[in-house]
């Protein structure tokens, strides 16, 4: 069942070599009942340890966009499974044993800092000494989409160059869509959920992306049954830059992608504030409108100068969405979709400007 059930790359790439590398997981849950969303970002850096970059981090993009980090020097407290999505990381803990999975009431008792997470769970603790804020979870996820069509084997979000390490940094979508329940507790105030849209990515490798964009949404009005995930970015590739882009929509059932190898896809991002990128391929057409007047939090990210600040994000942004099929006569509109809590990012370097390409 594992072909069915996770995606490609779903395991730790690291290949025990002192290669400069990194790999990062973010999970996400949105709660529409009060509008608001949990993004957690968890990275490695360099695991061979003894770098100048050598270490870890967890992130937590909280409640109105508020933010919370907390570093974890020590690589050999890292773990992470080759075959099937699972990691963690142990900061302050009373065990001297080698980090590994625990049932969530043994890690709750014995590791006050640090995070564990799978495909079905994600757990965690992280405390700010500077400012007293933080942040403690533990949420149960059923998954519904990974990345493409259901009762299908799940696809690579790069196509098959992702599998070569010409084409760096990798970037996987694992789960477009799930449901979530169980609780965060975000200073004091305590966030309880039931079947609450998730979701799930990662990115791994040893080169890093000069400037990047995100839009992401699966909590629409009025359509429960649809995600979106859609990103564009400028990478190296061997001694030349590329900028590629992608659209992936999962909507009752069905999976609509859009990539270079199947169409076209468009884009024109501000520095701040617009996203918008149309895509078309053989049989269909979808155009996305995110927009935000929000002023965005900045987040950390693995560069290659290190763990920095480089990207801004909101977990409030507006998003339109139309989706239609495509006929000789004409078109016709499948679905016209709405939110207003869809995850909006801009990332890297040279954002004077807007950035328009295809």
């Amino acid at each position: 069942m594992l072909q069915f059930t996770e995606t490609p790359h779903s395991g730790y790439h690291w290949d025990g070599s002192s290669r400069r590398f990194f790999e990062g997981w973010y999970y996400r849950v949105t709660l529409p009942h009060c509008g608001q969303t949990f993004a957690f970002m968890y990275s490695i850096e360099d695991p061979i340890g003894g770098q100048p970059h050598s270490g870890g981090a967890a992130q937590v993009l909280g409640a109105n966009d508020e933010y919370i980090c907390r570093t974890f020097p020590d690589v050999k407290k890292f773990w992470g499974s080759r075959d099937i999505l699972a990691l963690g990381h142990w900061g302050k803990t009373d065990l001297n044993t080698q980090p590994l999975y625990l049932p969530p009431a043994e890690f709750a008792r014995h590791i006050q800092e640090g995070y564990q997470a799978t495909a079905s769970l994600n757990q965690g603790a992280i405390y700010d000494p500077g400012t007293g804020n933080y942040c403690r979870w533990l949420y149960e996820i059923q998954p519904i989409y990974h990345w493409g069509n259901q009762n299908s084997i799940q696809q690579s979000t790069a196509g098959w160059l992702s599998f070569s390490q010409i084409f760096e940094p990798g970037w996987q979508i694992l789960m477009a869509h799930g449901l979530a329940s169980g609780w965060i507790d975000w200073n004091g105030k305590i966030y309880e959920f039931t079947n609450a849209p998730a979701y799930g990515e990662k990115n791994w490798g040893g080169a890093f992306p000069q400037k990047w964009f995100w839009l992401n949404c699966n909590s629409f009005d009025g359509e429960p049954d649809l995600a979106l995930t859609a990103g564009g970015g400028k990478r190296g590739v061997l001694w030349w830059m590329e900028s590629v882009a992608m659209i992936g929509l999962h909507y009752q059932g069905k999976f609509y992608e859009f990539v270079p190898w199947n169409g076209t896809v468009e884009w024109d991002i501000q520095p701040w504030g617009r996203w918008q990128m149309t895509g078309r391929n053989l049989d269909y057409e979808v155009k996305l409108t995110g927009i935000t007047d929000l002023p965005g939090t900045p987040l950390r990210a693995p560069t290659a100068n290190g763990f920095l600040f480089c990207c801004q994000d909101t977990m409030q942004g507006k998003l339109n969405l139309e989706l239609r099929k495509l006929s000789d006569r004409k078109s016709h509109t499948i679905l016209t979709a709405h939110s207003s809590v869809c995850g909006l990012e801009i990332g890297g370097s040279s954002w004077d400007n807007s950035w328009q390409s295809s």
